[in-house]
């Protein structure tokens, strides 16, 4: 079960939303990025995720993101914005989104559903407060994208993603847990590993090493990398505090709309994952490296 804010399942539609925004991360269309001269997979996400803020410096993206390893950004950026500019860049993601939704769904299975949806995650996106959520305040400065309702929905749903990331981020920054640590909490809850997270973040096996000392001795992990009690409840502390920080898109919603939008949020989110268009775990089973 997930927790509700003021009887609206806040949790719950944060999932469906972030399952609708990953389309962009998981879509092979988004590969043709290499073609306008991004070196690869990740090269590409720095620019087109960090674009909405302009051409920004490795230190803006390391801040934002959060979670990734400075020396990992800086691979990227400020380079990036050498290849295109930051709204070029953002044309050609939508250019690349809006070809990956209308593949799947081309039989129009579902055109009724993502056009209502599209129109109620705008309303609630709309007019969120995004007072120190930079990645929120630059996505919502964005117009909402011509074309399809797919590609709207699309938009709405990175609004609100990178709303609640945001959230997150203050969540996880005033519990005194820094990007890598919050990994380390991810992997304790059953997220990812070692080997992995540390592959597809930029952090060494020794920084790993520092991390999970530092929780030990808070008290929040075992040497072996486990929750302790306290752990877990220290845990369940910053989800319910994310949860707080991530209600305001159903503000402008009213409880109809709240349970109709889930309700369909809920359907084309499960045809993405039956379709396999999105994983629905992370880390993903074929993580991108390069």
């Amino acid at each position: 079960m997930t927790p509700e804010i003021d009887g609206r399942p806040v949790r719950r539609l944060s999932r469906q939303v972030e399952a609708i925004h990953t389309v962009a991360y998981y879509c092979p269309e988004i590969g043709r990025l290499t073609d306008d001269g991004y070196r690869g997979w990740w090269h590409a996400y720095f620019a087109y995720r960090a674009a909405p803020m302009g051409p920004v410096p490795a230190s803006v993206v390391t801040a934002t993101f959060y979670n990734f390893a400075p020396r990992m950004v800086e691979r990227a950026v400020p380079g990036v914005w050498d290849i295109l500019a930051p709204g070029e860049i953002l044309a050609r993601r939508n250019e690349l989104v809006a070809e990956a939704l209308g593949r799947i769904w081309a039989d129009g299975r579902l055109d009724a559903e993502i056009a209502e949806a599209a129109e109620l995650a705008a309303l609630a996106v709309g007019a969120v407060e995004v007072e120190a959520r930079p990645l929120a305040a630059a996505h919502a400065e964005l117009p909402r994208p011509d074309g399809p309702p797919a590609l709207r929905l699309w938009h709405a749903c990175t609004v609100w993603r990178e709303y609640r990331g945001d959230g997150h981020n203050l969540a996880l920054a005033a519990a005194g847990i820094d990007g890598l640590e919050s990994h380390l909490l991810m992997a304790a809850h059953g997220h990812g590993n070692q080997a992995t997270i540390t592959g597809i973040r930029g952090w060494t096996e020794d920084e790993w090493v520092a991390a999970t000392g530092r929780l030990v001795a808070r008290g929040i992990l075992t040497d072996g990398g486990a929750y302790t009690e306290a752990g877990r409840r220290f845990r369940s502390e910053i989800e319910a505090e994310t949860d707080e920080r991530s209600a305001s898109p159903l503000d402008r919603l009213d409880a109809g709309e709240v349970a109709r939008l889930q309700d369909l949020l809920g359907v084309i989110t499960a045809d993405l994952l039956e379709s396999g268009a999105v994983p629905g775990v992370w880390p993903p089973p074929n993580v991108r490296r390069s």
